[in-house]
């Protein structure tokens, strides 16, 4: 595969698009799937053939459009014109209106500030192309940012514009991305690797598993680059197998980009050679640790293991190892293709460029969106959004996942980085954002959490195996009106204890929750405690607790 046959596939496909004047895509990733779009894709393929239109109008199952709580979302170009909660019955109508007027009761506005408040790099795809058509990745720029890599740029040139771009981890920690990369570049072994870390456990979220259905091939590329900078010649991409569908979709594109020359040796008809295999996790949290990931990738327990030395040092088979999570990978291609002081240009003075959130719970707008960072939780709620329904109060959002912790509204006009919400008491995590209205009990918050880190805690250090356990008895005793004020002081140290003594960053952070709630919602705990009673109506207290 040269560049030129390369842009020859772009071409082509840009002509086959052309000559077709309409165009019907339909969301064909999980959430969607899961409200029946495939047997819409069935029926509007089946009303299009019927009115003689195949040749003119081609249905296409595309990936996530991002109002996943609107789905099966259906959107007609050019026109530019979505439907939303299609069911297989619509089809017809929505054929028929292909020469006519939009069917009304169907239409979704995309003048929502879900879609305007929104700046698509690593969801610039998404939506737009077949997942499972690397002519189509190619025809939206696809792979140019690894051609001009591999034959214009060094390697070191390549983490230049990588650290220019201000790019921070998105798994969570945040570290400087080109830092990683250097570190790994300067590493002298024989044998490198590139890893993707898509084990994605957090509850509430699923950004990467959305992105890896819908523009796998932008991550394969991303980690492709990566290979070129830190002079790897083998990735692997560990995603857990409760993903079939993003499975699917990146085996048939590593198996694309391998027949297309774009996996293997002489990529891009250069010296280069690269090539990526799938590696399935058993849906361990503790697996999206960087070392207790190794550890399974090479065949052993998921159990971390202590720092120094790091990844990059000794990682994989004992080899230098970079290790970034899927976002990362997927807006490498778009910093190499259009520069890193592009894409720094976007976001905060030290959280750069732009962030994928799946945003849940009690919002209006469920769904995948991508918003610059530094945006205000305040925008992202009521106006991405379109804020709490049922004209419920908003109580808190939390972020980070199980590692995060609770803002309530008195931070709602905090900007949206790492640095604001390291201050509130959250992290940035890999994405998830779960908002919470007033009939949410935060202890019953705080111990779902608890129990759920409790559950996935690895056992290797003690602190965190028995640590998480205690902290999940006592928060259950709390909300069941069982618990003395000696019970919350308890409670306060142990989180002190497991998250200063734990091996890894599970237990380092699994207190983040209990301390957030206790930091801003202490008055629920001691109604529980002094009061016997729980605020939101919640938790069920027990009645001999009130005699």
């Amino acid at each position: 595969m040269t560049p030129e046959q390369l842009s020859q596939i772009g071409a082509d496909e840009a002509a086959a698009r052309a000559s077709a004047p309409q165009r019907l895509y339909v969301c064909m990733a999980a959430g969607c799937i899961s409200s029946s779009s495939d047997a819409v894709k069935k029926s509007l393929e089946a009303a299009v053939a019927e009115r003689g239109l195949k040749g003119t109008c081609p249905v296409t199952g595309v990936g996530c459009m991002g109002l996943c709580s609107r789905g099966p979302l259906v959107s007609a170009e050019p026109a530019g014109i979505l439907y939303q909660d299609v069911s297989p019955g619509d089809a017809g109508e929505i054929v028929q209106s292909l020469s006519g007027e939009p069917v009304a009761r169907l239409q979704c506005s995309r003048d929502l500030p879900f879609f305007k408040r929104q700046v698509g790099v690593v969801l610039e795809n998404s939506g737009r192309i077949d997942p499972e058509r690397l002519e189509d990745y190619v025809a939206a720029q696809g792979y140019e940012g690894l051609v001009q890599a591999l034959t214009e740029m060094s390697p070191a040139e390549v983490i230049e514009q990588v650290s220019r771009s201000g790019l921070r981890g998105r798994g969570g920690a945040g570290y400087p991305t080109g830092l990683k990369w250097s570190t790994v570049a300067k590493a002298q072994a024989a044998t490198k690797y590139v890893v993707c870390n898509a084990d994605e456990g957090d509850p509430g979220a699923f950004m990467d598993r959305s992105v890896l259905e819908s523009d796998p091939q932008r991550v394969l590329e991303g980690m492709i680059i990566a290979g070129y900078a830190v002079g790897a010649s083998r990735g692997y991409i560990y995603v857990r197998a409760e993903y079939p569908l993003a499975i699917t979709r990146l085996n048939v594109a590593i198996r694309q980009a391998k027949h297309h020359g774009l996996l293997g040796t002489q990529i891009a008809n250069t010296e280069f050679a690269f090539d990526i295999e799938l590696r399935l996790g058993a849906g361990a949290f503790v697996c999206g640790e960087e070392t207790a990931l190794i550890a399974s990738i090479e065949g052993g327990r998921g159990t971390p293991r202590p720092r120094p030395p790091y990844p990059a040092q000794a990682g994989l088979y004992g080899a230098p190892t970079l290790i970034n999570n899927v976002e990362t990978f997927a807006n490498i291609p778009a910093i190499i293709r259009k520069g890193g002081d592009w894409y720094a240009a976007m976001g905060t003075a030290r959280s750069k460029g732009t962030k994928v959130f799946a945003l849940t719970g009690k919002i209006n707008c469920t769904g995948l969106i991508e918003v610059p960072m530094g945006m205000s939780l305040r925008e992202i709620i009521f106006e991405v959004g379109g804020g709490v329904p049922e004209g419920r109060k908003f109580k808190a959002v939390q972020t980070g996942g199980p590692s995060g912790g609770c803002i309530p509204e008195q931070f709602l006009d905090m900007p949206v980085d790492y640095d604001s919400l390291a201050q509130a008491g959250s992290i940035m995590g890999s994405g998830g954002m779960i908002v919470m209205d007033d009939s949410s009990c935060m202890v019953d918050v705080a111990k779902y959490f608890m129990e759920f880190c409790m559950s996935e805690s690895c056992g290797k250090c003690i602190p965190c195996r028995a640590g998480t356990a205690q902290m999940y008895d006592l928060l259950a005793k709390i909300s069941e009106g069982r618990a003395g004020m000696g019970d919350l002081e308890m409670l306060e140290n142990l989180c002190d204890m497991v998250k200063n003594t734990s091996l890894c960053g599970l237990g380092q952070s699994a207190p983040n929750p209990v301390l957030s709630t206790l930091r801003y919602f202490r008055d629920e705990y001691l109604a529980h405690i002094q009061e016997k009673r729980c605020p939101a109506g919640v938790c069920a207290i027990k009645q001999e607790a009130n005699a």
